[in-house]
């Protein structure tokens, strides 16, 4: 057998862009972003750069958590389009040389499910999820007392129904669990996977990849217990190797969400028999801090070696406080139960720092994940408390802010009404909001959005290869890879005092320009050949 070509190994160095379709664009005025708003919009994302696109759901949904509460996964949400859109746009940008991947969430189904719906009407549906007696005498305790999955949520993972007994759902009660002991979940799940792949989408990501298998004794959570209930359990691992056997008959690809602290327990799911990438955590929650930040990609690199497996970065997603704002802050760093509102933040710091670390992740070996809008440059939107949807704040009683800042409706067009998004946007957007415009940043040598556009340009040049050290003062990061036309370096500045510059023939892109000395500028970052 020959060697994979790099069309087969695409995913080892691609940059993938984020799309949340309700906030991306809006096509047909309604205010919700949709697949003919992601359509018109294939030529600036071709323009940018990237490789692929991953959608977060687009199913048919109640919306109780941002379309990750499935109704079915076979139809696309009448907010969103049809699932014959969905299949042009899978082709069109296929067409641009971009591929798809959709979002799986196979931990849960909306409560409007069919087979929920079943199951509530006592039929042979209960066992596909989690039904059980309460305690205490008249079972009107929930049957274990495990944590929700909402950071701060004290609300309980149980809910009782009026015949007594009482449902697990570990994120909110529109979210039943499914039982993964059951094969007809497998089996559905798999034929889920053939049902894409068979429409042309070139890999999946996995919601919440290490809850799906529960211990089926639903016992009383204990701290450090192991095996853990519902964690990161070994069934796991005989589901995705399933799972690896379908995606290989399609040349398909797997992105798992694997938040394990256990750097050896995490790579097992990066055998070469299941997934073939994971998100880094580590990463995308490390503080501004050349020390951590190079421990954090040591790490990476050195649990992804022993299987053989690409590393991938990320500095933000749908979940996470936009990297601008986070980098303007005091901590710098991301923790879901340290968000709070009306927090001190620096927007001109955090966007220096935020383009310094764009150059950074997109010089590392491995792939990265771009979410919308953060080639724009754009904050994080604190949303009126009489706005916010996402029940993250609710389930906290209302202390934490939720994540709808970085979900606030993209800005195309500067002198558009609601910034050229499309109808009235179904969350606020800030005043000031035009001002990060795609068509005004377009025009702007000096912007985030050409900044993105250019790095992109010449990321092909770093390739998979591996990545060497190089010897520099405290407070900076500087590293060497093998590019096309020789060594490239990416030196990268946090430390208090301007840097000197290792030799280099040529100066390719910097996050900002250099000093008058040549040197490079505090929270600044460069690419040079060598």
């Amino acid at each position: 057998m020959g060697q994979p070509t790099h069309a087969q190994n695409w995913w080892r160095s691609a940059v993938i862009y984020q799309v949340y379709v309700r906030s991306f664009a809006d096509g047909d005025g309604d205010g919700t972003g949709d697949l003919a708003g992601v359509r018109a919009k294939l030529p600036y994302l071709a323009e940018l750069g990237v490789d692929a696109l991953w959608f977060n759901p687009w199913y048919l949904s109640p919306m109780k958590d941002g379309g990750y509460d499935v109704a079915d996964y076979r139809v696309i949400d009448p907010a969103f389009g049809t699932l014959a859109e969905a299949e042009k746009l899978i082709a069109e940008a296929k067409e641009l040389g971009i591929r798809t991947l959709v979002d799986i969430v196979p931990n849960h189904v909306s409560d409007q499910h069919p087979w929920f719906r079943a199951a509530l009407a006592q039929g042979p549906e209960r066992e596909l999820f989690h039904f059980r007696p309460g305690r205490g005498e008249h079972g009107e305790l929930p049957p274990n007392d495990w944590p929700s999955q909402f950071a701060g949520s004290t609300e309980p993972v149980w809910t009782r129904l009026p015949d007594g007994t009482w449902y697990l759902h570990l994120f909110t009660p529109e979210q039943p669990d499914l039982n993964w002991a059951h094969p007809a979940v497998r089996q559905e799940h798999e034929e889920i996977l053939r049902f894409w792949f068979e429409r042309g989408v070139a890999g999946v990501r996995i919601d919440s990849a290490a809850l799906l298998a529960k211990d089926p004794d639903l016992p009383d959570f204990v701290e450090g217990r192991d095996p853990h209930p519902y964690v990161d359990r070994d069934e796991l691992h005989d589901i995705y190797r399933s799972w690896r056997a379908v995606a290989d008959a399609y040349d398909g690809i797997f992105v798992g969400e694997v938040w394990l602290p256990d750097t050896e327990r995490f790579a097992r799911y990066l055998r070469p028999d299941e997934l073939h990438t994971a998100f880094n955590f580590s990463f995308l929650s490390c503080p501004w801090d050349a020390g951590r930040l190079r421990t954090s990609i040591d790490e990476t690199l050195a649990e992804h070696a022993p299987v053989g497996a690409p590393a991938t970065w990320v500095l933000c997603n749908h979940d996470v406080t936009r990297t601008v704002t986070r980098y303007g802050r005091a901590d710098t760093g991301f923790d879901f139960a340290t968000k709070a509102f009306g927090t001190p933040t620096d927007l001109a710091l955090g966007t220096r720092r935020a383009r310094a670390g764009a150059l950074l992740s997109l010089a590392l070996p491995g792939a990265v994940y771009l979410y919308q809008g953060e080639e724009l440059g754009l904050p994080e939107a604190e949303i009126p408390r009489d706005r916010i949807q996402d029940p993250m704040h609710f389930r906290s009683g209302g202390t934490d802010p939720g994540r709808d800042g970085c979900r606030v409706p993209l800005p195309w067009t500067a002198d558009a009404p609601y910034a050229g998004f499309g109808g009235e946007p179904w969350l606020p957007q800030p005043s000031g909001w035009s001002a990060y415009a795609a068509d005004r940043q377009a025009a702007d040598p000096g912007s985030m959005l050409s900044l993105y556009r250019a790095a992109l340009t010449i990321r092909p040049e770093f390739g998979d290869g591996p990545l060497t050290w190089l010897p520099e003062s405290e407070g900076v990061l500087a590293f060497a890879r093998p590019g096309q036309e020789g060594r490239l370096l990416c030196v990268v500045n946090l430390a208090d005092a301007p840097a000197d510059l290792p030799a280099h023939s040529r100066l390719l892109l910097g996050s900002g320009p250099l000093d008058p000395q040549g040197r490079l500028p505090k929270d600044t970052a460069v690419w040079l050949r060598g």
